[in-house]
């Protein structure tokens, strides 16, 4: 089944667009474009929008609960306050290796993963991080660590290691994760699972890279909506705007040689459905 309406949030040339999150202190989108090493932003009611440069590749902006933002960057997690001020909270490098996708969960801590540059089948990580900093890594050998998310009542954990093919699931307990198992797997020959959000039905949506589309699975695991895009490399997904019922879509251009002339953009679907308020990172 296909959405209507497919439109134009932000027309960008984007290398690696990535991590759509809505603000709700700023009324704005987030956003970031990887391999260009910039923050971008987007307040949708009056079109504002703002880019910020990294010193590193970024793998996500999230905003905190006193301002600023937490960003997942190649050498580890940084801060950066309202002034602009930079610092580093954990301080973790490793050649060859940066940051990737990263959510926070509804504790208020960081899950920030890492990939090799080369994607090394290992080389990857899931850590979560404590608002002081604390540094725990829950998952040491993946891939591509990509799309986590919550269910709305918090005792679930949804999580993607992109080429495995398959979105599992996990039992959350307080601050740990238990029970791994497969909630829904994509089939070979229709794209690789990237970013995911979870709405307010508990449903999971997930952008497939390669894929041109999105996708939506019930609470059990069974795929109910399929949204056709213009663009062969979404990456990640997620609800914003005032009612939290607009989807934007982040999407890439790297690695083809003939993109379409919306890849990099960050698109939205209004009235998609409706999302959950998103937590901001207490550090």
């Amino acid at each position: 089944m296909n959405h209507p309406r497919i439109e134009v949030a932000v027309r960008e040339h984007a290398a690696l667009g990535e991590g759509p999150t809505w603000d709700p202190a700023g009324r704005r989108l987030i956003w970031v474009d990887i391999l260009s090493a910039r923050v971008h932003t987007y307040d949708p009611e009056s079109g504002r929008r703002t880019v910020m440069a990294t010193e590193q590749h970024v793998g996500a902006a999230k905003p905190r609960a006193g301002g600023g933002l937490v960003v997942n960057l190649r050498d580890g997690i940084g801060l950066y306050d309202t002034d602009g001020a930079f610092r580093w909270l954990v301080h973790d490098a490793e050649p060859g290796r940066r940051g990737n996708d990263a959510a926070v969960a509804p504790d208020g801590a960081l899950w920030a993963g890492t990939m090799r540059y080369d994607e090394t089948e290992t080389g990857g990580s899931l850590t979560r991080i404590a608002p002081d900093g604390a540094a725990t890594r829950v998952l040491p050998l993946v891939a591509c660590s990509n799309g986590t998310g919550w269910s709305p009542d918090g005792r679930l954990m949804y999580y993607i290691d992109t080429p495995t093919r398959r979105i599992d699931v996990f039992d959350v307990d307080g601050e740990q994760v238990a029970g791994r198992r497969p909630f829904a797997t994509v089939e070979e020959g229709v794209g690789y699972p990237d970013g995911l959000t979870v709405d307010a039905e508990g449903a999971v949506w997930v952008a497939l890279w390669d894929g041109a589309a999105l996708r939506r699975y019930t609470p059990d695991g069974r795929l109910d909506r399929v949204v056709r895009l213009p663009v062969r490399r979404p990456t990640a997904c997620a609800f914003g705007g005032r009612d939290l019922r607009d989807l934007y879509v982040s999407t890439a251009r790297t690695g083809l040689t003939r993109p379409h002339p919306l890849s990099g953009s960050l698109l939205v679907l209004p009235d998609a459905g409706q999302g959950t308020a998103a937590t901001a990172f207490a550090g």
